[in-house]
């Protein structure tokens, strides 16, 4: 599975979800939601045919244990998620979903901790976070062997194509002036 698409626009508002809905935009990324609203969100992307895909830290009123990934899987249907937590990802693959596994690049022994953790999960990409670090994204996607898409602080189209450059199959972004598809 590859995401054939530079920037997965991250939406924070329901203005942002109905705009992206009549885009050229395959993918959407939901961060900051309601559980209650999760199924009529996902469904109403998927009938524009978007992959949806969730942030699972961020939905309000999900406990994202076995319960809560098993309501995700069988009753929401996503087309993946996006996780800081190893526990998520496993737990998503059996509803063969997406799985993106976040890494926060604070310091050296964070990133050896969480490189360890990623290798037993497996996810299908690791978003890098901040996605401004160019080397970084290079050495993890070499460390991991997996696709890294890059998120955090990048604010222009040159940090995108940075990033891109730097080894990135993608780029997440709140900011809607870099959604230009």
């Amino acid at each position: 599975m590859t995401i054939n698409q530079r920037i997965l626009p991250a939406i924070k508002h329901m203005k942002e979800f109905e705009s992206l809905l009549e885009s050229t935009s395959e993918y959407i990324i939901l961060l900051d939601t309601r559980l209650g609203l999760l199924k009529k969100i996902v469904n109403a992307g998927q009938k524009a045919g978007k992959k949806v895909l969730i942030h699972v830290d961020l939905v309000q009123g999900l406990k994202a244990d076995d319960y809560g990934m098993e309501f995700l899987g069988r009753e929401v249907k996503p087309d993946g998620v996006i996780s800081t937590r190893s526990t998520v990802i496993q737990r998503a693959k059996k509803y063969e979903l997406i799985t993106v596994q976040r890494l926060f690049l604070i310091d050296s022994q964070a990133i050896e901790h969480n490189v360890q953790i990623i290798k037993k999960a497996q996810p299908d990409y690791v978003e890098v976070l901040p996605g401004i670090l160019p080397g970084m994204i290079q050495e993890v996607k070499d460390r991991l062997g997996v696709p890294v898409i890059a998120g955090g602080l990048i604010r222009t189209m040159e940090e995108v194509d940075e990033a891109i450059q730097s080894g990135a199959s993608a780029v997440t972004t709140s900011r809607t002036e870099l959604w230009k598809f």
